[in-house]
């Protein structure tokens, strides 16, 4: 028997032994002058009854009725099972009061009254059908709740174990997708310069440590990223040469605010890949940052039209979109569009 479930046993037997506790002694408590042999019988019994009656209606639930599966034939369950139960917390009742009478101590004319009331059929059926009613409808509102909070629990582990494996997932494709750009352009420049080429590789092998070491982690401060990016611009434009110019324009109160690792650079790499490259006169990325509530709000402009392929698989766009969808649900925003001549990426974070 598991932890829960042993838990679970002792809440229930507490809640037994109080419920019908409390119903009994309130019961006689409401008449006055019965002797004290009478009060503590009447508690005595009437508890008993009462658990052992709904003690064995609870076991036949739990083996015979899912409420998974709510429908007729488990009403029809519960309902016929509720009236046998009453059945035999009422004969009960009227057995032990039977007993009591005769063996029992000599009871008062007031006791003897009370208990041949007690013991009257019109009573006693009507008694044992609402207490046991009472308790079925409690004991289902209880599953009820115990069922939905399970089933709640349960969704929230999922979808946080589903959460950290796609995330795992689109971080392991980030990094083959900047990795294999930058090699294509340290190939394409291997044999016309060899010191650039040399150059490349120290940015290239800075960047990819960056990367590796930061690829178990969620968010890194602002100004972390930004030291990738410094890399990934001088790698660039040992390619572009003066063809891109790069301005920054960040505020010094974000540099501490943590955002999801290479999100940044892969928006630069996209600007300068797809942007930059086709213009032959080359331009400009400005990357700024600010802080406005609660909230961080990043943008990478550069100059260009924003045309997306027809073969393109916009996975660093998908990759950006979904990361901070799974990081930071619908507090997080991602939008890319054209203004004035100039592709514009905004992203907005939550500060957490």
């Amino acid at each position: 028997m598991s932890i829960l479930e042993r838990n679970r046993n002792l809440v229930f037997w507490g809640l037994q032994l109080v419920g019908w506790g409390s119903l009994n002694v309130a019961s006689v408590l409401l008449l006055r002058e019965l002797s004290t042999e009478f009060v503590i019988f009447s508690v005595i019994s009437g508890t008993f009854t009462g658990i052992f009656s709904t003690t064995l209606l609870r076991y036949y639930l739990r083996s015979h009725v899912s409420l998974d599966s709510f429908g007729f034939p488990a009403t029809l369950k519960i309902l016929v099972a509720t009236l046998i139960t009453s059945v035999i917390f009422g004969i009960l009742n009227f057995v032990l009061g039977f007993l009591f009478a005769k063996i029992g101590p000599e009871l008062t004319e007031l006791d003897l009254k009370v208990l041949k009331v007690y013991n009257s059929i019109g009573l006693m059926i009507f008694s044992s059908v609402f207490n046991i009613s009472i308790w079925v409808a409690c004991y289902l509102v209880i599953k009820l709740l115990l069922g939905l909070n399970k089933n709640r629990i349960e969704r929230l582990e999922l979808n946080t174990h589903l959460k950290q494996a796609q995330l795992n997932t689109l971080k392991g494709q980030i990094n083959p997708h900047f990795m294999f750009n930058s090699l294509n352009n340290i190939r394409g420049l291997m044999l016309e310069d060899v010191e650039k080429s040399r150059e490349m590789l120290t940015k290239l092998s800075e960047m990819l440590r960056y990367s590796l070491t930061k690829n178990s982690v969620d968010g890194i401060a602002l100004e972390e990223e930004l030291e990738m990016v410094e890399n990934y611009i001088a790698l660039s434009k040992i390619q572009f040469e003066d063809r891109l110019e790069f301005k920054k324009e960040v505020s010094p109160d974000t540099l501490t605010v943590h955002i999801p690792p290479m999100i940044l650079q892969l928006l630069v790499e996209n600007a300068a890949k797809h942007g930059i490259s086709n213009l032959k006169d080359g331009g400009t990325i400005l990357l700024s940052s600010r802080l406005n509530g609660e909230a961080l709000y990043l943008q990478v402009r550069n100059t260009g039209r924003l045309r997306i392929a027809k073969d393109s698989t916009e996975l660093g766009l998908k990759n950006v979109r979904q990361r901070l969808k799974l990081l930071y649900g619908d507090k997080a925003s991602f939008q890319l569009k054209e203004k004035d001549n100039e592709v514009v990426a905004d992203i907005k974070i939550p500060i957490q």
